[in-house]
């Protein structure tokens, strides 16, 4: 009777921990979109109207500033993205330090705004799951509750950024955590709970304000080819993140570093500027009017797009492959339907495809089938009619990028795996 009264006092702890780090965290990713989303708006069309040139050297002053920040700042101490998530959680001694928090926000904020060609999942993840580190340190002994914890405050993040507490509340489940037992979803549920309501407080739109108009049986076989594709892309992206960051790690002289990369972006953004910072507006743009590219060009980015945010990673930048992935998918997706369209008389739906695409390679890419789903349901208001074939798609592109190559650009690079920490009650 003692101990159950023990548990429950803990039970009660670990939910009011949850919430605390998930109004923390979602206040974070909320204001880091916000204003990313203004600030990369502003810039973006201030150089394409007035000052075109600017795409090839904007990279470079975001990148730079990160550079000295991290230089003179935070004493060279460098930011590895969820892998130190992952460190942190396998390694009980591990902590995320309180930099990290301002570091990611900082880094991604100026990564993105000045053409960086990523975005601030990542930075938002990493930032969060660091609070939720910070809280388990301050709340419970050294061999309880450090993954829910964690946990809660990524779930919150990415609820805030995508407008989903069910991905959040997935993603928190299915790529940092990798296992599910009771107090995991106490926590992560505790967490989704706050930025759900949140959400309902702050009305938050839609990333592509384009609503479906629903789907046919006759497309899924269409839909599994693209999936496979988007399974390859992923592949492709993993190899260029590694191999690129492998390349620059051999570059001693620090300015040669960073600006050889940032002015290879440059170059990218001055002929396709829809590359710019995460490129949801070319999203919105292709989803609004699906002509506005040619089947080539569209074909161009979906390949470009991983390869500029592997070059600004490379060189410095704060970020990872959410919004890559989701971007290169919805270029592909949008490519292939146009290309059945055109040429095999087919009448496929291009935003149903540039949807379905956008979750075959971001769910090959984290290895995350169920958030991919949820949250690229939410990418336009209605999404939710689309569920079968985005399943579809994320799930076929998941099993077929584990078969042919089974890493992904987090695992790729993560030390062998460690014992875990023991999450038993103190006696």
């Amino acid at each position: 009777m003692k101990r159950t009264a023990i548990q429950t006092n803990y039970y009660f702890r670990l939910i009011f921990a949850a919430a605390l780090i998930a109004i923390l965290s979602s206040f974070l990713a909320y204001s880091l979109k916000i204003a990313t989303e203004y600030f990369q708006h502003t810039i973006f069309h201030f150089i394409k109207n007035k000052h075109y040139i600017l795409f090839i050297l904007i990279p470079s002053v975001g990148i730079t500033a990160i550079y000295f920040l991290r230089k003179y700042v935070f004493a060279n101490r460098r930011n590895k993205g969820i892998t130190e998530i992952y460190k942190t959680l396998d390694l009980r001694k591990e902590h995320l330090p309180w930099f990290k928090v301002p570091s990611h926000y900082i880094n991604g904020f100026l990564t993105v705004i000045f053409g960086g060609s990523t975005g601030i999942e990542v930075s938002t993840v990493v930032a969060s799951a660091t609070i939720g580190n910070g809280i388990y340190k301050w709340q419970f002994s050294a061999k309880m509750y450090k993954r829910e914890l964690v946990c809660a405050g990524v779930c919150a993040g990415v609820a805030i950024l995508f407008n989903s507490p069910i991905a959040g509340w997935l993603f928190a489940v299915e790529v940092i955590a990798r296992r599910l037992n009771k107090t995991i979803i106490i926590s992560c549920t505790a967490a989704a709970l706050v930025a759900w309501g949140l959400l309902n407080i702050l009305h938050s739109e839609p990333i592509i304000p384009v609503s479906a108009t629903g789907w046919k049986w006759n497309a899924i076989p269409f839909m599994v080819i693209l999936a496979l594709l988007g399974g390859l892309m992923s592949i492709y992206f993993t190899f260029l993140v590694t191999r690129l960051k492998q390349f620059f790690s051999g570059i001693n002289n620090n300015f040669i570093r960073v600006n050889l990369g940032a002015l290879s972006v440059g170059t990218m953004l001055f002929i396709f500027p829809v590359l710019y910072g995460d490129s949801y507006h070319g999203l919105q743009e292709l989803a609004t009017n699906p002509q506005t590219y040619a089947i080539l060009p569209l074909l161009a980015l979906a390949f470009i797009k991983p390869l500029a945010a592997a070059l600004t990673l490379s060189a410095g930048g704060d970020g990872g492959v959410f919004a890559p992935s989701i971007v290169a998918g919805g270029f592909l997706g949008l490519a292939f339907a146009l290309f059945c369209n055109t040429y095999l008389g087919t009448e496929l739906i291009p935003l149903n495809f540039m949807l379905v695409g956008a979750a075959a390679m971001l769910s090959a890419s984290i290895y995350a089938p169920l958030t991919a789903l949820f949250l690229i349901c939410n990418l336009i208001p209605n999404g939710f009619i689309l569920a079968v074939p985005i399943l579809t798609g994320s799930f076929t592109a998941n099993y077929f990028s584990k078969w042919i190559f089974p890493y992904n650009v987090y695992t790729y690079q993560m030390p062998p795996s460690l014992p875990q920490d023991n999450q038993s009650l103190p006696s």
